[in-house]
């Protein structure tokens, strides 16, 4: 059975802000779109306070910029994206191209080829996402992408220098300190000043989240993404203060980010809300993790871990730590999540900047039907297809009748035209036309 002790804010509440945000991203993308670079620059002084003679970032700045960074913090961005680098290598090998005989004469094949050209948001409002960086970006370089443009707003009224560097480091052609639905739309739609990308990746406020919502189709996304979300699954195994760490951990990226537990263990639920407490005294984020723990944070108690998987399963959340005595358990059986975080030892804050998985990841149930970004969603794999004319034949005779069912009678001349020619065969419109003169 399952029993929820604390409860998320109503739906409807969160809805009605959406559809604000819907209408707000409409207007900004219908002005890019229209004014190009006049209307970029207007909304950027506008909402971040930002006119820059050039949003784009030549050599010599970047290089002053990079030069400002700490050389142990630059030694920290190599470590981390050499982890990513070394994890999406990987990834990539495990994509072959292929070509099989599947018939006599039939050869059918793919080939994955990187998208040409790719735009990586890299968010830094209330915090700047120096991790975001490594995480588009160099994911995007190691599957072959050809051209990548690097946009994040300014931090404080100038570039953030750590967020810059990881950019360079990472591998970015174009970098643009730019930020918002201006620098999304930019990118999609391109300005006199931009050259439009094919792809569009990376995290975002609800605006960004939003305008990359909208502008899909015209160009590719990654996925659809919401706030942040942390599940956490335990056993009575499991100890409060770590729970509430990880849980607040994540609940600090913003007001709206859900944090639940899920526990077999009624004892660590009833303990949890006053560990929470105790923690958000301390914590200097409290302001925002107070406020998503107590307008989304929840607590749900099962009676078993087949239970719990089941619960963990509806919730499909994006981030999912399992503290529980056999974390692989959960891994053979848990079908929808972002990411598995297996273990006491391991935890979100690791994926989220440095071990080498993506932090990229579906939100608001989307991991029922998406994983998150990785080094294959920059590659199309692109299907061909040669035959003999022995092949030809044989294929087109089944081609033409299947046609002839559905009453496509151009696609079933396609067919017998190979049926004439590499056949002999006295069928179709070309065979009677020849009849009748």
């Amino acid at each position: 059975m399952v029993t929820v002790l604390k409860r998320r804010i109503d739906r409807a509440i969160s809805d009605a802000h959406d559809a604000s945000v819907r209408q707000a991203v409409e207007s900004i993308l219908r002005d890019v779109a229209a004014r190009g670079d006049e209307a970029v620059r207007e909304l950027s002084a506008r909402f971040d306070g930002w006119s820059p003679a050039s949003f784009r970032l030549g050599q010599v700045e970047l290089d002053a910029i990079v030069r400002r960074v700490a050389p142990d913090t630059l030694a920290d961005i190599r470590f981390a994206q050499a982890q990513i680098r070394r994890f999406a290598e990987h990834q990539r090998a495990a994509l072959k191209d292929i070509e099989v005989e599947t018939l006599p004469g039939v050869k059918l094949g793919h080939r994955n080829i990187p998208i040409e050209s790719v735009g990586c948001y890299v968010p830094g409002g209330r915090y700047p996402m120096v991790a975001s960086a490594h995480m588009s970006i160099v994911t995007a370089r190691t599957a072959g992408v050809g051209r990548i443009v690097a946009c994040t707003p300014p931090s404080q009224g100038a570039p953030h220098p750590e967020t810059i560097a990881a950019m360079v480091l990472g591998g970015a052609d174009e970098i643009y300190v730019l930020g918002g639905v201006q620098a999304v739309a930019a990118m999609a739609l391109g300005t006199e000043a931009i050259r439009p990308v094919d792809m569009l990746v990376g995290p975002g406020n609800a605006y960004v989240a939003e305008a990359k919502r909208q502008l899909f189709g015209r160009v590719g996304i990654d996925l659809f993404a919401g706030p942040t979300e942390i599940l956490v699954i335990a056993d009575d195994s499991a100890d409060v203060e770590m729970v509430a760490t990880d849980l607040l951990g994540q609940a600090e990226h913003g007001p709206t980010s859900p944090a639940i537990l899920i526990t077999t263990s009624r004892t660590l639920a009833e303990a949890l809300p006053a560990e929470i407490e105790r923690q958000l005294a301390l914590l200097p984020t409290a302001d925002v993790a107070g406020v998503a723990w107590r307008d989304y944070g929840e607590i749900i108690v099962v009676d078993s871990r087949e239970e719990a998987v089941a619960e963990a399963d509806r919730v499909a959340a994006e981030h999912v730590e399992v503290l529980a005595r056999e974390p692989r358990w959960f891994l053979e059986r848990m079908r929808n999540y972002g990411a598995l975080f297996l273990g006491p030892e391991t935890n979100v804050s690791y994926g989220d900047k440095v071990i080498g998985t993506n932090h990229t990841l579906p939100t608001m149930g989307a991991a029922r039907y998406t994983g998150g970004l990785w080094v294959g969603k920059f590659l199309k794999t692109c299907t061909y297809q040669e035959i003999t004319p022995e092949a030809s034949v044989a294929i087109g005779e089944y081609c033409s009748r299947l046609c002839a069912i559905e009453r496509f009678w151009g696609h079933k001349e396609q067919a017998d035209l190979r049926l004439r020619r590499y056949g002999g065969r006295d069928v179709g419109l070309g065979a009677r036309k020849a009849r009748v003169a």
